[in-house]
Parts: C-alpha cells; structure tokens; sequence
C-alpha cells in the first residue's frame, strides 16, 4: 500500500538522516516522492469537488521539499522526516490564503485546515475579524461533525495575554491570543490503511471548507489592502 511504503521510507530515512545513506537510497526516494507526489494529486482532485478555488493546482506547487535550511538551526541534519503538502489557491505551499495541509510522519500523520503563521499584518487582521465576527466563527466551529474530527487550534507560541486592542474580558478571547487560524485531526490508524484514504481524507477535509471560507474572506481583503 502507498502510504505503508512512503512510512516505511521516511522510519528509516529518521534512523539514517545522513547524506550517505539517502544518496545510497536516491531510488528508493523518488519512487517514495512520486507516490507522495500521486497521492496529493488524488486529494487534490477529491478537494476540487467541493472546492473549486483549488482545481487548477498542481501537486508539485503544493509538496514541500524534503532537504532541511540548516543554516540557522542547532539540528544539523540534512532532511526532514515528514512528507507534507499544503493545498491552497493562489500559490500551493506558498499561498497566505487557508488550505488543506496532509502530513505524513511516522512519528504522527495528522490533518490540518486554516491559516499557519501568517505574517503580522494578516495575523491582526484575523484576529480582528475573530473578534468582529464571533458567532459566524462559533457556528462553524462547534457544528457537530465539524467539531468531531476539528475540535482546538493549533496553539504553538501561543499569546499569554490578550494582544493590545482588544478587550480583556471577550468571552473567546482565548482565540485572539493565537499565531495560527489552524485546526487538526489526528490520524489514526484505520484511515492509514484504509484503501480509501484519498476519498475519506477529502470527505474529512470538505467538513472544515466553511472554516476555510471565514479566513479568506479577510485573507483576501487583507492582501487587496495591501495590493491596490
């Protein structure tokens, strides 16, 4: 099965994170990639159904690279040890606009929908339109089926007090002290294996397209501003 081989790649990619043994297996790599690269361009087909902001997008615009920036980081070693693809109009993995993230790691594979790291104009802005707009974001996010698979924010580096300009006592203001507009769903294992998966992420993924839909909304508004 495609996903039990991209795993079985990237468990000993993490146990050799050296350029030797990943020049050793190139082979091995690319048809590893190349059924990554198929599996993203089935989700992307599946996601178009119910979003047809994404169906001109190609896999290959999508899929981040494997090769790690070092330059910066303590950890020197040379390839990341996930498989990821964000799906998003208006540039793939480069896009500022919400998508569909699919990442698979044999650490953890999880599902993620929003908005990740935005720069800090647009990340005002969303939190502005969080706190204009809270019982259309509560609508969506406490829907039942939504709520069954999304259900918390991704919460890294997250605020410990209220940002300036808010008030203090909003009743959600927990969701104005966040970086990201993201939310996640664990993968477990009956999905991984599941001869299906493309079809069942998507139907997971179509769940949070009306969280999708709030961002942009200011996304959009946000960069128009910007770009008159």
């Amino acid at each position: 099965m495609q996903i039990e081989n991209i795993i079985k790649f990237l468990s000993k990619l993490k146990e050799n994170n050296n350029r030797e043994w990943f020049a050793e297996n190139k082979i091995w790599y690319e048809r590893t990639r190349n059924e990554f690269e198929q599996l993203s361009t089935n989700l992307i087909l599946e996601i178009s159904k119910f979003d047809s902001e994404i169906n001109q997008l190609e896999a290959k615009d999508c899929i981040f690279r494997i090769y790690r920036d070092t330059r910066f980081s303590l950890d020197k070693t040379p390839y990341k040890t996930h498989f990821g693809v964000y799906i998003a109009s208006a540039g793939g993995r480069k896009s500022k606009r919400g998508g569909y993230y699919l990442h698979l790691d044999p650490a953890g594979c999880f599902l993620g929908v929003g908005v990740w790291c935005p720069d800090p104009n647009l990340l005002k802005s969303l939190r502005q339109s969080v706190y204009d707009n809270i019982e259309e974001l509560n609508t969506i996010r406490f829907q039942p089926n939504f709520k069954q698979y999304f259900n918390s924010f991704l919460e890294e580096n997250k605020l410990i007090n209220v940002p300036k300009g808010f008030p203090k006592d909003f009743p959600e203001a927990e969701l104005l002290k966040l970086k990201h507009y993201l939310v996640e769903y664990k993968i477990d294992e009956t999905l991984l294996k599941a001869d299906d998966f493309v079809q069942k992420t998507a139907e997971i993924l179509k769940l949070a397209h009306p969280f999708n839909q709030f961002l942009n909304y200011t996304v959009d508004e946000t960069i128009n501003n910007q770009n008159p």
